[in-house]
């Protein structure tokens, strides 16, 4: 069933979890990600990127999420993941989603503030969810199909700069009214240089200087090991954001399995091989983020 974002953020943190939001370009994804929620019987996010619009524009892929969250067995969120203009958030709208990340971060704080506040008093008067970020969350520019090595190279150091301070996260939510904050405490987009640490303190700090009704959310959580992403949810996250590395498994998966074969796998008996694989490591990040709940 479609839902909106808000109640099923609101369900978990209450109970100690985390609900993940993965990346879906494609109708594979789509079906490998409801699938699993489905066999564990919880709640998922799906979304679409601003950034994979190059791929499939969200009028294609949108109306193809919908349609499964409609007639998914479990609540399914359809979300837009950074859209980092008005234009394009719009679009979203126009198709439908009932929940929305209006990205701004990386304008000053109060244009950030300013254009955040004017989207949410129209969404919620529309029945949307909103999104915002505060701090910028780093990347390593994999969502734009750079090959050059040197861009997707970020110590742990290097992330700390962009981390979110606590009392300008209170002062966004509290003129905003967002529904759900998307901070930095150590993650970023895409590919690791080394392995990150979470700064745990300062997602508790956050969480004690937001206001209740505003849910955490933690982007870049692929790659990072599951017990410092469980400390964080049990730390205050009720939406973690993951697919990086999710879909370079599946991507060595597709390898392995066409060299295994000498290349005469059929293009569909791949693409269903693949949906398997994506659906199985789907079900281990729910399980994960659950924390035994």
């Amino acid at each position: 069933m479609l839902v909106n974002m808000k109640k099923i953020l609101e369900i978990a943190e209450a109970e100690g979890y985390a609900i993940p939001c993965i990346n879906t370009p494609n109708e594979e994804t789509v079906r490998a990600v409801i699938g699993a929620a489905e066999e564990l019987n919880t709640p998922i996010i799906i979304d679409h990127a601003q950034v994979h619009d190059s791929l499939i524009p969200i009028e294609r892929i949108g109306p193809i999420m919908l349609k499964y969250a409609k007639e998914a067995r479990v609540p399914v969120c359809v979300h837009l993941d950074h859209g980092s203009d008005y234009e394009f958030v719009m679009r979203a709208v126009k198709v439908g989603f009932p929940s929305i990340m209006y990205d701004c971060s990386a304008l000053p704080f109060e244009e950030n503030v300013e254009k955040v506040a004017q989207f949410v008093k129209f969404a919620h008067a529309a029945g949307i969810t909103v999104e915002a970020e505060l701090g910028i969350m780093a990347s390593t520019d994999e969502d734009t199909h750079d090959d050059d090595p040197e861009k997707r190279v970020l110590t742990n150091e290097d992330i700390r700069e962009f981390f979110t301070e606590p009392a300008e996260a209170k002062e966004f939510a509290e003129r905003t009214k967002c529904d759900a904050l998307a901070v930095c405490f150590g993650t970023m987009h895409g590919i690791y240089a080394e392995p990150p640490v979470l700064d745990i303190d300062r997602v508790k700090e956050l969480r004690e200087a937001i206001p209740d009704d505003t849910r955490i959310v933690m982007h870049g959580a692929s790659g990072v090991e599951f017990d410092q992403v469980q400390n964080a949810i049990i730390a205050g996250c009720s939406k973690v954001n993951y697919y990086s590395y999710m879909a370079k498994a599946t991507t060595k998966f597709v390898a392995d399995k066409v060299a295994e074969t000498d290349g005469k796998i059929a293009y569909h008996e791949l693409q269903e091989a693949a949906y398997e694989f994506m659906k199985g490591y789907a079900k281990d990040v729910i399980k994960a983020f659950k924390n035994g709940k």
